[in-house]
């Protein structure tokens, strides 16, 4: 099985995590080398989904743009995860109702469905190869969960037009899902999946067509300001320029405190199967998408090559386990115990970052710095999206910042000392709820 060792979950590396992504990356970027004080009227930090959209709508306008990576494009978690394909944003549209009223949530709706809108642009124009698939299911591993089910279709349906989405009984998931462990669902037709690395490849590749200038190997060390330029500084050289994006997500590693008081890593993992051949067409029905009701979710979905690529299983340490592969095989043989003897080809863990609602918290942290992260786990649709409204507001049109900028996005509670063994206890004992 390829995995690798415990290490330091968010210290560069020069190469990409292996792992099944990896194994079947299509094409590579090509970077700069960055050497002495370039300079550029925006900085990027963080080459995932929202840097590098960031960094391609602002080339796109004509603005100099350079992108800093710590390690290679796509390294972090936007060449790690599950390659869900979600509509919508983590909260539901009940929630944001209560949350911001329902103007903003209506408007929130709009944004997801923009940022959907997004990746199919982003794809059809730039002939993005990564594996686009429809359809994803989001099952329920408790009958209570039922309702709430029913009644968000209902909701979505009649208060907002959204046709894409149906209820799922169990009889009829069961022909969809060949697993006794869920009760209902609902089924999201605008969803889907994805190959996560040839994704964040594709847009990284896009933003160098049109001019960005990419750099890896460039870990931010500081981000000074003087007489109104900004000193972006990394050990092999210094961008300066007139305004800084921070896109890092999980990996931020101490660059503000202002983002650590909102947004806080953690780990989780994934594992990928030997091909299945006929088999993989009996487990999941059209190839879908499907992720869980749990608050540490399953989620799972077959590859183009018929294997399970399968996610479970999390931490909240700076380290991930020495054997990945046995953290996420108990969670894939309770879904499917007919796969017990399955050979598992590939394990990885990978760091993402939640907030204390789920919300992306996106802010300008202060003149010129705007930060962009805080996904909990709805990156591969959002992000992008979210770099373009970066580079707007960049170019003078907040409006979409703005109206992020009022989601309830409070920071964690506990002060520096205690926000993360505070964060460790409450995730802790939520997850014990999976099990109640």
């Amino acid at each position: 099985m390829a995995g690798y060792d415990a290490t330091d979950a968010v210290c560069p590396s020069p190469e990409h995590v292996p792992s099944y992504y990896t194994a079947t990356v299509r094409e590579r970027v090509p970077t700069l080398t960055l050497q002495g004080t370039t300079q550029a009227d925006v900085c990027v930090v963080g080459g995932g989904y929202t840097g590098l959209s960031t960094a391609l709508h602002l080339a796109r306008r004509g603005v100099s743009v350079a992108l800093l990576e710590q390690s290679r494009l796509g390294w972090g978690a936007s060449g790690r995860n599950g390659g869900q394909v979600h509509v919508g944003l983590r909260r539901d549209q009940r929630w944001l109702e209560r949350a911001v009223g329902e103007p903003d949530a209506r408007a929130l709706w709009s944004f997801a469905l923009q940022a959907r809108e997004h990746l199919n642009w982003l794809v059809s124009t730039y002939q993005i190869d990564c594996d686009l698939r429809l359809g994803l299911l989001h099952v329920n591993h408790k009958s209570r969960y039922t309702r709430d089910s029913e009644q968000h279709v209902l909701h979505m349906r009649q208060r907002y037009g959204y046709e894409g989405i149906q209820f799922v009984e169990r009889d009829v998931l069961r022909t969809m899902l060949a697993s006794d462990q869920y009760h209902s669902g609902t089924l999201d037709l605008m969803g889907g999946h994805l190959h996560a690395l040839n994704w964040a490849l594709g847009i990284a590749r896009a933003a160098e067509s049109q001019g960005a200038r990419l750099y890896e190997g460039c870990e931010v060390q500081s981000v000074t300001r003087r007489a109104g330029r900004f000193f972006v500084t990394t050990p092999v050289g210094v961008v300066e320029a007139s305004q800084v994006v921070l896109a890092c997500n999980g990996y931020l590693r101490g660059l503000s405190k202002a983002v650590h008081r909102h947004v806080m890593p953690i780990n989780n993992f994934i594992a990928v199967t030997e091909p299945l051949g006929s088999l993989a067409s009996t487990l999941i029905a059209e190839q879908r998408a499907v992720s869980d009701s749990r608050f540490v979710v399953r989620y799972f979905r077959m590859t183009p090559d018929q294997r399970l690529l399968f996610g479970g299983g999390e931490n909240y340490s700076f380290k991930f386990p020495n054997d990945i592969g046995a953290v996420v095989r108990p969670h894939l043989e309770a879904v499917f115990p007919q796969l017990r003897a399955v050979r598992l080809d590939y394990a990885w863990g990978g760091t993402l970052a939640i907030t204390p609602t789920r919300m992306p918290w996106v802010r300008e942290v202060e003149p010129g710095v705007i930060n962009a992260s805080g996904f909990s786990g709805l990156g591969v649709v959002l992000a992008p999206y979210t770099g373009k409204v970066v580079a707007e507001a960049l170019l003078g049109d907040r409006s979409n910042l703005d109206l992020l900028g009022r989601v309830p996005v409070p920071a964690f509670p506990g002060g520096p000392a205690l926000r993360w063994p505070t964060l460790v206890a409450a995730m802790s004992f939520s997850a014990l709820r999976d099990f109640l």
